[in-house]
């Protein structure tokens, strides 16, 4: 990951670079995640088929936003944003999802990638709060504060 041009925001260098690759990490799962959602908004099925069908595309519109903040962030450290699958698929921690799952198991994926993004983003945010990097540190408490909420919600479908 190298820059193109000098970035004098106060960050330097090296603390630049692990963020961006943070980033990149988040980005990739919240593409991947993004991808997973919009799949599932076509395909389910069954007696939950018109909540879920609403609900993922919700959902897949509001990762189509993130993927983009995330995007920005990265470009202003001065570092490229990762764009490819081959990319995606090296960086993410999201598995890809086989064939078309049951409505209920495809709850319980989104559940586990809503998790995985949050714990993606904690781990980055060791190294953004001693850069005393406030923007993305708002990045991604907003990110976590998101993805809890939206894991809980679909949680709660889940339950008797």
């Amino acid at each position: 990951m190298t820059t193109t041009l000098s970035v004098n925001i106060g960050i330097n260098d090296t603390d630049r670079q692990a963020i961006a690759h943070g980033l990149s990490r988040l980005l990739a799962d919240t593409y991947t995640l993004y991808l997973k959602t919009h799949n599932f908004h076509w395909n389910v099925t069954g007696p939950m088929f018109q909540t879920l069908h609403l609900m993922f595309e919700q959902q897949y519109l509001e990762l189509a936003l993130a993927v983009d903040s995330i995007a920005e962030r990265i470009r202003s450290l001065g570092y490229p944003a990762p764009g490819t699958y081959r990319e995606y698929a090296e960086l993410t921690a999201i598995a890809e999802t086989e064939g078309v799952p049951s409505a209920k198991d495809m709850i319980r994926l989104l559940v586990e990638g809503q998790e995985t993004i949050v714990r993606t983003a904690r781990e980055v945010f060791p190294i953004v709060d001693a850069a005393s990097d406030e923007p993305t540190a708002d990045l991604l408490t907003q990110r976590m504060q998101i993805h809890e909420k939206t894991a809980w919600m679909l949680r709660s479908l889940l339950e008797d």
